[in-house]
């Protein structure tokens, strides 16, 4: 770490340690109540089913009985210090949240219900539907889960302010209530008042900063900057909305690339990036706190990347980690302004570093020559340099296998991340960067593009690496792409020093079958098909669903991972002797 982070960790280290000595002493100013009716919340969007309010509130009365299993963990915790003490604990508790779910030891079990997210679903029918008899239920059910939320989780006690990332995702739920909600009596709206100043006040002390700098900062800014507005009478606010502000200037230029990629080469985590800067733009400029235009083109180009990758549902191809999380909640976004269409069938993006090749039969591959990830820690990308993922009639065929977990598996963690479980060639069976945790890489690969050549009829893109350069005795990956008419032609070739294990891989989604023909491998899912055969007789085997080491799995939701199909091929030999030639025809 440079000498200013070392500053800036220590001085939060000695105020969470004078905390921890003294007690927290946070002296909340009352809500004015006209600046709280002046405030213009943004507009939400999304189709909310009546059979979603039913499970949300069918959900919350389930939640009250398991709420009373830990309660007994929850009184014991009511100190900063006993914290750390109480999570294993705690985690041991904590239920699998969705059938098929694996959620043992993984502290988002916990914090996710506690971003509350489902009370924007709630409000949000109410107020589109005042009409319905379950809006009035609706606005009971939010009421009931804020107010006891808050009285059952004090400020620093238990596990829901280790992350000040999940305190700036609650801050705009609780004020969202406060404006929604016209039940509440003074008090209540003293205790949600006091709830959204206590979470700021404790997330301007404990920023992710400099090396910590990602999504996790844009969620705190969001926080400081709802937070701010309602308290803009008092100096702390004042800080609050400005210090959100100016950050956010600078992050959204930093986080969003000029392409409009993400710089942490994860798409889901954009895509909460994307709606929360859009959330904060509306709220700075309905309430004419800060003119946020020069920040739209850069919005706007996020989302319309977004757009390219995204399927006729929505749902984007799994680059990077996710782990299904929401900026605002699950089918719900922010308005933003007007999306822009790309006319280029086939774009390039050089900053992000990827190129979709789009084919008039409803082909459509994605090429990754992108880096590994937002610098330093490189936390939510993946070794997949060079991968490919490949759809036919909108169905997945070649696929990413996903993220599954974050916590209390680093094995699949680890294998999720590799770059066996990517489209792409792994040598000496190391990943293409250094794994030092779950969450932190070193020895960071460059990718370069050799060249590109788009003619009427095709295309040709070459790109090469440099994650094996670090070997001892060190090679060179380099893949050519060439697409003419029905057929993509991928040539891996190598060069360096020394005898090397190389292996190329080529993941299904779970739905497709694999049938071979000779050589070549037919791959279905339902009516989207392709073949799949390597140059000069070499043959490709069918893996799937092995455990030691793992291989042959996809991960199609947080949590959840099932068997799937993998066509591998290995050969060892000097560099310069090696080459894999695979022809792909849809």
């Amino acid at each position: 770490m440079p000498l200013p982070e070392i500053l800036y960790r220590t001085r939060q280290a000695a105020s969470m340690l004078c905390l921890k000595v003294s007690g927290v002493k946070v002296s909340v100013p009352p809500i004015d109540e006209g600046r709280l009716k002046s405030l213009a919340l943004p507009l939400i969007h999304g189709r909310i089913t009546h059979g979603e309010i039913e499970r949300i509130i069918n959900n919350t009365c389930s939640a009250h009985i398991r709420d009373q299993r830990r309660k007994s963990v929850s009184e014991k915790s009511r100190s900063w210090p006993r914290v750390a003490g109480k999570l294993r604990y705690i985690l041991q508790c904590s239920a699998p949240s969705h059938a098929g779910r694996d959620d043992s030891g993984d502290i988002r079990s916990i914090w996710e219900p506690a971003r509350l997210q489902d009370i924007y679903k709630l409000l949000v029918f109410a107020t589109e539907n005042p009409s319905h008899q379950y809006s009035a239920v609706a606005k009971a059910y939010a009421r009931q889960k804020i107010l006891a939320w808050i009285r059952e989780n004090p400020i620093l006690t238990g596990p829901h302010y280790l992350s000040v990332m999940e305190c700036g995702l609650r801050i705009p739920v609780f004020l969202y209530t406060l404006s929604s909600l016209g039940c509440l009596s003074d008090r209540e709206k003293q205790l949600i008042g006091g709830a959204i100043y206590q979470h700021a006040w404790l997330i301007s002390r404990r920023m992710s900063l400099y090396s910590s700098l990602g999504n996790h900062t844009i969620c705190e800014c969001a926080g400081l900057v709802f937070a701010g507005g309602l308290f803009r009478g008092d100096k702390e606010g004042q800080r609050w909305l400005k210090r959100g502000t100016q950050l956010l200037d600078r992050e959204i230029r930093r986080q969003i690339l000029e392409d409009g990629g993400p710089l942490e080469q994860s798409l889901a985590y954009h895509r909460i990036v994307l709606d929360l800067c859009w959330m904060i733009v509306r709220f700075l400029e309905q309430n004419g706190f800060y003119d946020c235009s020069h920040w739209k083109d850069r919005l706007m180009k996020g989302d319309e990347f977004l757009g390219v990758f995204a399927d006729k549902q929505g749902g984007l191809p799994f680059i990077g980690d996710s782990d299904d999380g929401a900026a605002v909640a699950p089918g719900l976004a922010p308005e933003r302004s007007f999306m822009k269409t790309r006319t280029d069938t086939s774009p390039t993006f050089t900053c992000s570093g990827y190129t979709i090749i789009a084919r008039p039969e409803d082909a459509r591959l994605i090429f990754d020559h992108g880096p590994l990830g937002m610098a330093p820690l490189y936390n939510h990308g993946h070794a997949d340099a060079l991968s490919i993922i490949l759809y036919k009639n909108g169905r997945p065929l070649l696929v990413d296998p996903g993220t599954f977990r974050y916590n209390g598996s680093a094995l699949w963690r680890m294998y999720f991340k590799s770059t066996r479980a990517h489209n792409t060639v792994t040598i000496d069976g190391l990943d293409q960067a250094d794994q030092e945790t779950g969450f932190i890489w070193s020895s960071p690969y460059t990718v370069h593009v050799c060249g590109m050549n788009k003619t009427p009829d095709g295309l040709s893109i070459q790109a090469c690496h440099s994650g094996y350069s670090r070997l001892a005795e060190p090679v060179l990956h380099s893949r050519k792409i060439e697409v003419r008419d029905r057929r993509y032609t991928i040539t891996d070739t190598f060069s360096g020093r020394g005898v090397h294990d190389f292996e190329l891989n080529f993941h299904l989604h779970p739905d497709a079958s694999a049938t071979q023909e000779g050589n070549s491998w037919i791959i279905r899912n339902n009516d989207a098909e392709c073949t799949i055969s390597l140059a000069n007789m070499r043959e490709l085997a069918l893996i799937r669903g092995r455990t030691d080491p793992p291989m042959g799995w996809f991960s199609p939701a947080y949590g959840q991972k099932t068997e799937a199909f993998v066509l591998s091929c290995r050969e060892t030999g000097r560099p310069e002797e090696v080459s894999f030639e695979t022809v792909i025809s849809v």
